[in-house]
């Protein structure tokens, strides 16, 4: 089996991975009690801890270097809390306030926004790709959330503002520990932003105030979240990354929304119609966009005027 083909089923395993635990999320807020304030401290707790175990026992000098220093230090507390942690809980938020699918496609504009970003500072205009995957995407939401309508929206705007907002902490959580990136090894950044997350929320949702005992299938749910959802989504994702880059494999991360939007709706009851179907192709079509245009070589004079 060649790397292309290893790499783009770990891609999509991965992804799938995603997909399958927000299901599970939706499953539990749905028929075991839970809420997104009770479930989401847990999962972050739970899978930093396994994380930040790993490379304790591994490299106990590695794990505590990013807090040595304070300009680490200060990346690490924006990327884990503003970035990955609370983009978990809107995530979960929208989960609970709508359907896995409608959240996933929700926080799948990310893309869009980040495009939109690197523009604003690089002072240059949207070259045409890049203007249509923006328009695409804001399409697609469109079509998602009012399935054509011009009065009135088929989800709570509850649930549209955390799903959206969850796409702004993916753009925080993408584009700010580049350098911390090329330092540290990423699956322990994730494992110290799971653990600061996860003991900001419990102190501020105190989960264990709730009067809320999971009984065994609510246990099992919760593992399938951490250890499926968590680490083996992102572990297998990333080693993806690494065989095809990222640009190929960000393809195969519509399997998240796909797996999200089939099981949610043949599993789990939620309606999907063909209002549905056309916003998610919307923003898979931004997807394969963004990733064929980001192999395209930008023209001289577009550098040029990047860099001036």
């Amino acid at each position: 089996m060649t790397d292309r083909v290893k790499g783009s089923i770990l891609a999509f395993g991965g992804a799938a991975c995603w997909g399958l635990s927000g299901c599970t999320g939706q499953y539990l807020f749905t028929y075991e009690g839970m809420n997104a304030t009770w479930l989401t401290p847990i999962r972050l707790l739970l899978a930093g801890l396994i994380l930040c175990a790993y490379y304790g026992i591994r490299d106990p000098r590695l794990l505590i270097a990013p807090w040595r220093s304070l300009r680490d230090a200060a990346d690490l507390v924006i990327y884990g809390l503003a970035g990955v942690s609370c983009c978990q809980l809107l995530y979960f938020m929208t989960i609970n306030l709508s359907t896995a699918g409608m959240a996933t496609i929700l926080q799948d504009v990310s893309p869009a926004m980040i495009l939109a970003i690197t523009c604003i500072l690089a002072r240059r205009a949207p070259r045409l790709f890049e203007l249509a995957s923006i328009l695409l995407a804001m399409l697609g939401v469109f079509l998602l959330t009012t399935h054509g309508s011009l009065t009135h929206l088929v989800i709570s705007p509850a649930a549209l503002a955390t799903g959206l907002l969850s796409a702004v902490c993916v753009v925080i959580y993408t584009m700010w520990p580049k350098r911390l990136q090329s330092i540290y090894p990423t699956p322990m950044l994730q494992g110290w932003a799971f653990v600061m997350g996860g003991t900001l929320f419990c102190l501020i949702f105190r989960p264990w105030a709730a009067g809320y005992v999971p009984g065994p299938v609510g246990i099992l749910g919760i593992a399938i979240v951490v250890c499926v959802g968590n680490l083996l989504a992102f572990c297998c994702y990333m080693q993806g990354v690494k065989l095809i880059g990222p640009q190929r494999s960000s393809l195969y991360s519509f399997a998240e929304p796909a797996t999200a939007a089939l099981i949610s709706t043949f599993a789990l009851g939620s309606p999907f119609t063909l209002w549905d179907a056309l916003g998610f192709g919307c923003i898979f079509v931004m997807l394969v966009l963004l990733s064929a245009g980001a192999r395209t070589p930008v023209p001289q004079a577009q550098r040029s005027e990047a860099k001036s």
